[in-house]
């Protein structure tokens, strides 16, 4: 029932997410020792539908603590990630690739994907620059392997804590909408921006500085970048 509603709500009524995501973990609440599982797999769901998982994650807070919260959160995400990766990778690659066609910048990126991409992937995950929902569909797109894509999601767990400490401490579901602007809220962001702006400024030396030397190899090797 409220598999159907959400995506309802994301098709007809995308201001009303909200409201169903609360539903959503209201029933999750109710379901006891099933509700680990149907919190995973609506998780999953949001990540492939491109829905932000900030009310999730801080409701992960309430219904299960900040333990086993964290890491129910952690495996929805991976798991979304994944899915949604591979949606990128053998559904939408080949549109995508022809968008791409001919762009020596982006073939150059994609190697330096390809020859670190579990760096990568892990400074992206820690940066805040870098949309989590979309960038799962991005690196399907790319070389990156997706054992690489895989482990570098452990960058995520710094904010998948945060936010469902943050969470756990609002006490109900109720009133986690009005966490994002609470004193804990800001606190917790403000450490993930500080994390995230280093983890910014290495991943945009690191990955230029690997294209660099990509392009300048295929060059070097009599090869166009056009090609």
């Amino acid at each position: 029932m409220m598999t159907s509603d959400f995506i309802v709500a994301f098709v007809t009524q995308p201001s009303a997410l909200q409201e169903v995501l609360q539903k959503a973990l209201i029933w999750v609440q109710n379901l006891g020792l099933g509700g680990a599982i149907a919190f995973i797999g609506l998780y999953v769901l949001a990540t492939v539908f491109l829905v932000p998982g900030t009310i999730l994650t801080l409701g992960a807070g309430v219904v299960f603590g900040v333990g086993w919260g964290s890491v129910y959160v952690f495996i929805g995400a991976v798991l979304g990630a994944i899915a949604a990766f591979l949606i990128g990778r053998y559904l939408a690659r080949g549109w995508v690739a022809r968008k791409i066609a001919g762009n020596p910048k982006f073939a150059a990126i994609d190697k330096a994907v390809a020859k670190a991409g579990f760096k990568i992937v892990l400074l992206t995950r820690l940066s805040p620059i870098f949309p989590f929902v979309l960038l799962n569909y991005a690196f399907g797109v790319t070389q990156v392997a997706l054992r690489d894509f895989f482990f570098g999601s452990v960058g995520m767990i710094p904010a998948t804590i945060s936010f469902v400490y943050v969470g756990s401490l609002a006490g109900s579901l109720a009133t986690i909408h009005t966490m994002s602007g609470s004193d804990s809220s800001q606190i917790a962001r403000s450490i993930l921006q500080v994390i995230g702006f280093i983890a910014t400024i290495i991943a945009t030396v690191y990955i230029t500085r690997i294209a660099r030397r990509a392009l300048d190899s295929s060059i070097s090797a009599g090869e166009s970048p056009h090609d």
